[in-house]
């Protein structure tokens, strides 16, 4: 599947969160959302990212931000993630990976110079009109956070 690049449409979804609720990208229409992918919970660098997202969503709720992280961790997962390192953005679960093909933030990839075939770290920013405004793959968790709100202007 093509990549997406600024200017797509943001594929839709619904998915579980860790709360117990659901989460619907279109419903969150006249808001930025940042929406990353991610490998696994509780693991060094996600929970590197996750921690740089949470330490950072004051300031990107201040410029109007909404954050989602989606994995394909289980709800019960990421809600052990949430509690362990009190992260404060959504977690959505998306263990059938639908949602990750559909973004084409899962397939092959370079993992410790072998190709496999996983969820492939991406960010994505989608404007008030469900526009992508932003367009990473294979992006490093280490400070990526802080090269995103360069990037943003915060």
């Amino acid at each position: 599947m093509a990549r997406l690049t600024a200017g797509d449409t943001a594929p839709d979804f619904t998915l579980p969160d860790d709360r117990g609720g659901k989460v619907t990208l279109s419903k969150l229409r006249g808001k930025k959302t940042i929406v990353y992918f991610y490998p696994a919970a509780m693991t060094p660098g996600c929970t590197k990212q996750a921690c740089d997202f949470s330490d950072s969503l004051d300031a990107l709720h201040a410029r109007g931000f909404e954050v989602l992280g989606i994995s394909p961790d289980p709800p019960e997962k990421l809600a052990k993630f949430r509690e362990r390192d009190s992260l404060t953005i959504t977690l959505l679960s998306d263990p059938a990976k639908t949602v990750l093909k559909a973004w084409s933030a899962y397939g092959e990839k370079q993992l410790y110079g072998k190709t496999v075939t996983g969820v492939i770290r991406s960010t994505f920013v989608v404007d008030e009109k469900g526009k992508l405004a932003y367009a990473a793959y294979g992006v490093k968790a280490t400070g990526h956070v802080a090269k995103l709100r360069k990037d943003l202007g915060i």
